[in-house]
């Protein structure tokens, strides 16, 4: 039998309250995965319920395999049911049912490498390059196909054969529809399903079969969901469909960590859960077992400002700490170092490198905390990200400035074909074999060959052309005049715009931050050559101390972990919130990140912020969100002036009046006809989610308009469905 006896009152109202639809609130540190275990067990050891009538579903199979474990610890069998993310789940459905829909149960479930490989087949039999979209614009457009554009894509692949598929993607002649309907067909070609499909099909095979339908509801006779706020809307409707034999249903989730609404999460699921199910009862988990009491409060003070929200406050239940910490700082430099003294003498207290963790909202905020830590000899590792130097697009860029100072092979081998030269295998195996015999660079064997016919319509000249430009004048130009001439015109920063890869654009203007800097600090000594030696210290810099470092990572990578120690890093508006929020609704959401941030220190918390300016120009204020806290609760290295304080409020008011509310996503499709007062009759041919427009080609027009969703448009017919 479990033990009930280390529970507290709410813990174990959760545990015993095992009938009807049950929403547990449980906070940051509350043990609700301890609650979900225990009620696991309760069901099975003390109700005699089998194990195989229970689902328990989770969010990654990480968190499943820790939920099976402890389940398994808490009644000593290793029978523990359906233990199991949604996806998974749907496998178990399918592996038994998928013949309803004529599919066999020895499917194939893709991953990326597998959808890559499929891209690729289409790609080479229809021509198209990597121009025409990137494998990964590639991935998310086929999902924004099956999620948003063309919901009953499914019925295509499930109703037509692999030959009349065959037929659509030879037809098609956009590039969307050539991918979308090469990547259907290639699915179907091998009764192969991605992830999205897995829900869809599932969801399809109960409507059309009431049998299997009943035959899942009734297994299923309790059901209990974790992390519910994170739930999107097949899953929630999948959900829907489970309970509604038995009326068993158990959720435990945090409004107030919502994080993933990118991803298809909706708060709303949970915060009205109980209008959906009538008769619903909500417990309550405030007990906080995690945190110091000041650190709670801290957290407590900040998410009250938002709105979106079920009204709660941790409750702290460790002895008390010190009071959070905030720094205001010059420069991110002095940020920075700022954050490794405070290491430094944390470790000198005996404060286990492990057990400190630096948090921060986007990964290009990192380069002077990693020169900092690597200037002060800290081991540190990067989660969920590479070290800002070892980043693939800074590498890229270093490799450029380093084939002019240089000329080496490991630059030439790595940029050569980065953009796209047309100077691939065979090229270089030519190249190597030439360098080899003639005991020369790959560089000069390219160079003195490059009249040979195997270099006849490749991009060879241009680029020998470009290095040898930027040699002879290296010298005579400062280093970021050199990078912003190399980047232009090597075509590399606009293969990245339209790769679209924001994230990977924000690195290179970090990168031209640091380099602004080191000419700054250098003056007239910079040289190129100063500056890739300075580099090398910090991207070769052997930390090597096995677990005992410093953890680095995104505030979402940290999501369901808590650390001693952790500094949270990059408080600035334009950082944190970040820059591109737009909505109220997406404001709500950055705070709800910087609470889960604040809400995985155990012991203490830093904030630190720094004067300066952003990628977009825009003066660098202290956040919001450590203007939201209550400054009595905080214990400032130095007070914030008057003076900023009404700047940055000053500034904020600005920034919040052109938020907006979200747009609910309007009934009309791609594909819909449609009549405008002005411009006339026309098309929806695409749509843009994040900043709520139509994208419309009206008759009689060359070229799309945008308009906004709030746009009077007259629906005229709607798309086939399928």
């Amino acid at each position: 039998m479990p033990d009930t006896i280390t529970l507290n009152d709410a813990q174990l109202e959760a545990v015993t309250t095992t009938e009807g639809y049950v929403r547990v609130i449980a906070g940051a540190g509350s043990g609700k995965t301890r609650a979900l275990s225990h009620r696991f067990a309760y069901l099975a050891e003390e109700l005699g319920i089998l194990p195989s009538n229970i689902l328990c579903v989770t969010f990654t199979n990480k968190a499943a395999g820790e939920m099976r474990q402890r389940i398994h610890q808490l009644t000593g069998d290793n029978d523990t049911g359906l233990v199991n993310t949604f996806h998974g789940f749907c496998v178990s459905v399918l592996q038994e049912d998928a013949n309803v829909v004529s599919y066999p149960r020895s499917f194939l479930v893709l991953d990326n490498a597998d959808i890559d490989a499929m891209l690729q087949t289409i790609y080479d039999e229809r021509g198209l390059t990597l121009r025409d979209m990137t494998f990964s614009k590639a991935r998310d457009m086929i999902e924004v196909m099956k999620i948003f554009k063309r919901p009953t894509y499914y019925k295509d692949m499930i109703g037509l054969s692999a030959e009349l598929l065959h037929e659509k993607y030879v037809q098609a002649e956009a590039v969307e529809d050539i991918i979308f309907y090469g990547y259907l067909y290639q699915e179907k070609k091998c009764f192969a399903l991605d992830y999205n499909d897995l829900i869809k099909f599932t969801l399809h095979i109960f409507a059309l079969d009431e049998r299997v339908k009943l035959k899942w509801q009734k297994r299923l006779e309790y059901i209990m969901i974790d992390e519910f706020q994170d739930i999107d809307s097949l899953q929630y409707e999948l959900m829907e469909v489970l309970c509604a034999y038995h009326g068993n249903l158990f959720v435990v989730g945090d409004p107030d960590q919502t994080i993933y609404t990118w991803r298809g999460a909706n708060v709303k699921y949970l915060l009205d859960f109980d209008k959906r199910f009538v008769g619903t009862k909500t417990i309550f988990l405030n007990e906080n077992y995690r945190s110091t009491p000041q650190v709670v409060e801290v957290a407590n003070s900040l998410i009250s400002k938002n709105t979106m929200r079920l009204d709660k406050r941790l409750t702290a239940q460790r002895p008390d700490g010190l009071r959070p910490v905030c720094h205001h700082a010059k420069t991110a430099h002095d940020e920075a170092e700022w954050i490794a003294s405070q290491i430094e003498c944390l470790a000198a207290e005996g404060v286990d490198y492990r057990d400190i963790a630096i948090l921060y909202r986007a990964h290009y905020v990192t380069r002077e905390v990693e020169e900092a830590l690597a200037r002060h000899e800290i081991p540190c590792a990067i989660y969920s990200g590479a070290h800002f130097f070892e980043r693939r697009e800074v590498k890229d860029v270093l490799s450029y400035l380093r084939m002019v100072a240089y000329h080496d092979d490991l630059s030439f081998a790595r940029i050569v074909n980065t953009p796209k030269r047309n100077i691939g295998e065979r090229r270089m195996r030519f190249l190597q074999e030439e360098a080899l015999r003639c005991n020369s660079s790959l560089y000069d064997a390219l160079c003195v060959n490059l009249d040979h016919e195997l270099f006849e319509g490749t991009g060879a000249r241009q680029f020998v052309e470009l290095i040898e430009t930027y040699t002879s004048q290296a010298h005579d130009l400062r280093i970021s005049e050199l990078l912003a001439k190399l980047l232009d015109e090597s075509g590399y920063e606009r293969a990245l715009r339209t790769e679209g890869s924001q994230e990977r654009l924000d690195n290179l203007a970090e990168l031209r931050q640091a380099i602004y800097e080191y000419e700054t600090t250098c003056g007239e000594e910079a040289s190129l050559e100063g500056y890739l030696t300075h580099v090398a210290f910090f991207s070769n810099l052997d930390v090597d101390l096995g677990a005992r470092k410093v953890r680095l990572m995104t505030v979402h990578a940290a999501k369901g972990l808590e650390f001693g120690q952790v500094f949270l890093c990059g408080m600035n508006e334009g950082i944190f919130p970040a820059r591109k929020t737009r909505t109220i609704e997406a404001m709500e959401e950055e705070r709800r990140i910087a609470f889960v941030a604040m809400t995985r220190a155990q012991d203490q918390l830093y904030l630190s912020c720094a004067d300066g300016t952003n990628l977009d120009g825009s003066v660098r204020y202290p956040s919001r969100f450590v203007l939201d806290i209550e400054p009595e609760l905080l214990s400032f290295t130095e007070p914030l002036q008057d003076a900023l304080v009404k700047q940055a409020r000053a500034d904020i008011r600005t920034r919040s009046r052109r938020l907006s509310h979200a747009l609910e996503r309007p009934a009309l499709e791609v594909g819909d006809q449609v009549r405008h007062a002005v411009f006339g009759c026309g098309t929806i041919v695409d749509m843009d989610a994040e900043r709520g427009a139509y994208s419309i080609l009206f008759e009689g027009f060359e070229t799309a308009r945008t308009l906004s969703w709030r746009a009077k448009l007259e629906p005229l017919s709607k798309p086939n469905a399928s």
